[in-house]
């Protein structure tokens, strides 16, 4: 009762706020919450006829199926090391990009730079994989860069071992720039005097980088990477759909694209959907533990 009395004066006090908030908390219900009602096909022989509530209920016989089915250990393999991959590479550059523009003192250059990092993230995603097809053929651009080096042209496109490769460079290049907006945020509340009495100790940039910008960057890296972990499992189906070809699925098949292709393409909703809902369980275990582990070794968590 006493929190709904405080919510209820604190709402009078900041009422402009609480309007800001209201479309956003209607987002979030409309299409985060009340779809995941539709979680319960994952326990049905769904059927468009039957309805949701109408349809025969079979429990876990579809979550059975899945961790039987012949390609369950490739999905989980590609998708996992796709992920890791990614961390490994793809984490690890807006922090450092997010640096490297802060060291810049010319105002306008700093401007340009970032306005030409952020926009491959406007991109469509559909331009986007048709660029690194035309690149990636027979006769593209990077056939033509390692025939300088003596090599034969190759399909990359049609290679199971160069999907991985071309995949995270891409992301790379797509979303390093704009990810490092959150890191350039964080670093723009730094004091500039903890700057200048780095130099009164006679640090050189080198230094100020790792006992003033790395710390202060800390606190923002754990968090992104908690939520980073908490997608482990997670790869964004679109590219991969418009990248990959069965003579790829072996590499590039990862549990999104499967479960479009069976929930959308052969229409086997419920097997789809206990896919996913295995994953977003998975997803959220992962995120659980990596926010357990950062308490314990960082005393910084979500929660």
């Amino acid at each position: 009762m006493k929190v709904l009395v405080k919510l209820k004066n604190d709402i009078v006090k900041h009422p402009w706020v609480y309007l800001m908030f209201l479309p956003v908390a209607a987002f979030y219900i409309l299409f985060c919450y009340v779809p995941m009602g539709g979680a319960v096909i994952a326990f049905n022989d769904y059927s468009p006829r039957a309805g949701i509530f109408g349809s025969e209920w079979v429990g876990f016989k579809w979550f059975i199926e899945f961790f039987r089915d012949i390609y369950f250990f490739r999905l989980m393999r590609n998708t996992f090391l796709l992920n890791v991959y990614d961390i490994i590479i793809g984490f690890p550059a807006p922090i450092l990009i997010a640096i490297l523009l802060n060291e810049l003192r010319a105002r306008h250059y700093k401007s340009a730079v970032q306005t030409m990092m952020y926009m491959p993230n406007f991109i469509s995603m559909v331009v986007l994989c048709g660029i690194i097809t035309d690149f990636c053929i027979t006769e593209g651009v990077v056939n033509d860069v390692l025939g300088w080096f003596g090599m034969e042209p190759v399909n990359w496109m049609m290679e199971q071992m160069a999907f991985k490769p071309i995949f995270i460079i891409s992301n790379l290049w797509q979303y390093a720039g704009w990810s490092s907006i959150i890191y350039v945020a964080a670093l723009s509340g730094v004091s500039q005097e903890l700057y200048d009495a780095a130099d009164v100790d006679g640090c050189g940039r080198v230094k100020k980088v790792l006992h003033v910008t790395l710390p202060a960057l800390m606190p923002t890296i754990v968090i992104m990477f908690i939520l980073r972990l908490g997608n482990i499992m997670t790869v964004g189906f679109e590219k991969v759909i418009l990248l990959y070809n069965p003579l790829t699925y072996e590499t590039a098949d990862v549990i999104s694209s499967y479960v479009y292709r069976r929930g959308v393409l052969e229409a086997n909703y419920s097997y789809a959907t206990a896919v996913g809902l295995f994953n977003s369980v998975l997803n959220f275990g992962f995120l659980l533990l990596a926010n357990w582990m950062s308490r314990r070794t960082t005393e910084q968590s979500l929660w």
